[in-house]
């Protein structure tokens, strides 16, 4: 925890990215006509660090949201905020260049196009050149991987008992050379225990990790329910997506396959122009793929047929407001 508090004072985009909490409690209040929408389950916590690949059943390669720690039951419109917000934190850190004012609007078309084509996955095999290159663009490197993998600390032998037994069989029949290690990743997560299994199998490396669920920070600050992992699982495999084969809740951990082809999409790493806007409809478009396992299509795009064209604009700017305020009173201590 004290790594994550250190890394949220570094930019306003890294405290955005470790304080959903407080977005949770406070969004309604910051945007309110944005906030009267139509509920879903959603994503609860989009940003644009937010979507990777992963191999599907087939050995396809599929590009998707890739985190729902922080799924909930919330107006649609409070992930299209969220992600307009932390694409546009992120142009200001310069990890994107296009212009700030055209963000939110790529995003929203992306999602009002998903909606209106009532869904597709992000199959990078087949379609969507652009995605593809981005993401075969990562897969080069492997070596880089895996060596930053293996770099990572020895596990302490006090370990929970049932999430090593649980990756110990989620890996290949005949993987030796298994390590233990302590992995430090993403940013929201700080602070949950990671239990990841490193070891060779048939001429090569594999990996598996488990993570330590908690509910979603929108329990608390709604003050009621308990947490939903039905939830966790519908998103994770409904029909308007290519599931994770790997990706596997059992108790209170999610267990995942690690590998080269399991990861984001670099902001720093696109190139300037087409690649962004790509990269940004297609977050929208995917927003809208998890939106649709809740069957209410028709409601949501009355609803968005009905509001102002900055809607989106305007309740972005009004929660970077606020953020921009949250952040200085933390980095000032």
């Amino acid at each position: 925890m004290a790594l994550k508090h250190e890394a949220m004072r570094e930019s306003p985009f890294a405290f955005f990215r470790g304080s959903f909490f407080r977005w949770a409690k406070r969004w309604k209040h910051w945007c309110p006509q944005a906030a009267n929408a139509p509920r879903v389950l959603a994503v609860g916590d989009p940003h644009v660090e937010n979507f990777g690949t992963w191999r599907d059943a087939e050995g396809r390669l599929i590009w998707g949201v890739n985190d729902f720690d922080e799924a909930w039951r919330l107006p649609y419109t409070s992930d299209l905020v969220r992600l307009s917000a932390s694409a546009i934190l992120a142009s200001r850190e310069r990890a994107l260049s296009s212009p700030e004012a055209s963000l939110p609007d790529t995003i929203l078309q992306g999602y009002s196009a998903c909606l209106e084509a009532d869904g597709q996955p992000f199959v990078l095999a087949e379609h969507h050149a652009p995605l593809r290159a981005m993401a075969l663009a990562r897969l080069k490197d492997a070596q880089t991987y895996w060596r930053k993998l293996e770099a990572n600390p020895e596990l302490p032998r006090s370990v929970p008992r049932h999430p090593v037994r649980t990756v110990r069989r989620s890996l290949p029949a005949g993987t030796v050379e298994i390590r233990w290690v302590h992995r430090l990743a993403g940013l929201g997560s700080l602070g949950r225990d990671r239990i990841t299994a490193i070891g060779s199998w048939r001429g090569g490396k594999v990996a598996r990790e488990a993570k330590a669920l908690a509910p979603s920070a929108c329990m608390w600050a709604e003050g009621r329910g308990s947490p939903r992992r039905r939830w966790h699982r519908l998103l994770l495999s409904h029909p308007h997506r290519c599931p994770d084969p790997f990706a596997q809740i059992r108790r209170q951990w999610i267990i995942r396959r690690l590998a080269p082809d399991c990861a984001r999409i670099a902001l720093d790493g696109l190139r300037k122009g087409d690649d962004e806007r790509h990269l940004l409809r297609a977050m929208g478009w995917e927003v809208a793929n998890v939106h649709l396992a809740s069957r209410n299509r028709h409601e949501i795009l009355k609803d968005l047929g009905s509001r102002d064209p900055r809607w989106l604009q305007d309740g972005t700017h009004a929660a970077l407001d606020e953020v921009d305020r949250d952040y200085k009173a933390w980095s000032n201590g």
